[in-house]
């Protein structure tokens, strides 16, 4: 995979698709890695150049000392886009990759389109993570082994019912988990990127169109924020999926590939 330093901190990123055709740069969320995305970038491959880099602290990029901002991750993937040579990109962010692309927007004027998924645009008017549902994310039963911790952390991430519903995948994805997210001391440095955010007074400055997708069910970042996104963002389009979940993008993968498809049609 390709990679590029920036202040000592080199970020390892993966290019599928067509090079000759537009940039999209996908960018995911707190502690994962661009496993998230290998079904967007599947369904965009023909028509796109997509970038997906790891995340500092994550999979193959390097875990600097915390904590992080998100505007040094911000940074770090505009150093992904000159690497690469790109003038313009089309961002999909979700969680705390929504929170890097909004940022990264703000900053950088090659943003053609922004895709934003199950995220916040942070401040005092934002939707927290409820303080029981932090709780489960951030602390395992310590008698866990390492797949069931996995499990276990995921769970308000995920609908009721989708453990049972595709077991095989939910293997595959904790597979993906122990070899490409981020390390303890990297998650918890993207952790206080998160606290820290807060673009809610700055993102009325965006003139890109901007797509909002969330899950009704959102239990790790309510679908309140949406809605404060859909506020504030001058030239967003809004599409709530029910009963989805902070993972929706994952359990109605089919759904939202196409969404995201259509939309990135209409502004290419």
């Amino acid at each position: 995979m390709p990679t590029v330093t920036r202040d000592g901190v080199t970020i390892d990123y993966a290019v599928d698709g067509n090079p000759g055709e537009p940039t999209v740069l996908l960018l995911e969320g707190l502690g994962y890695g661009r496993w998230m995305w290998r079904w967007l970038a599947e369904a965009l491959a023909d028509d796109y150049e997509v970038l997906r880099p790891d995340n500092r602290g994550t999979g193959d990029s390097d875990v600097p000392d915390g904590p992080y901002t998100v505007a040094e991750m911000a940074a770090d993937a505009a150093a992904v886009l000159d690497d690469r040579g790109v003038e313009a990109a089309h961002v999909c962010g979700a969680s705390m990759g929504g929170m890097i692309a909004q940022e990264l927007a703000l900053s950088d004027d090659r943003v053609a389109s922004l895709t934003l998924l199950c995220t916040s645009p942070g401040g005092d008017d934002a939707a927290p993570t409820p303080p029981e549902v932090q709780e489960h994310i951030f602390s395992a039963p310590e008698d866990a082994d390492a797949r069931e911790r996995i499990r276990y952390l995921m769970e308000p991430a995920v609908s009721d019912g989708f453990y049972d519903r595709e077991p095989e995948l939910v293997d595959r994805i904790v597979d993906w988990r122990l070899t490409g997210d981020a390390t303890p001391t990297g998650r918890e440095a993207q952790a206080a990127a998160v606290a820290a955010f807060d673009a809610s007074d700055r993102i009325g400055d965006l003139s890109v169109p901007a797509l909002v997708l969330h899950g009704t069910a959102d239990r790790v970042l309510p679908v309140e924020n949406a809605e404060l996104l859909a506020e504030r963002l001058p030239h967003a389009e809004v599409d709530l999926f029910d009963g989805g979940p902070h993972l929706f993008f994952v359990e109605e993968r089919e759904r939202v590939n196409d969404r995201v498809r259509a939309f990135l049609g209409g502004v290419a």
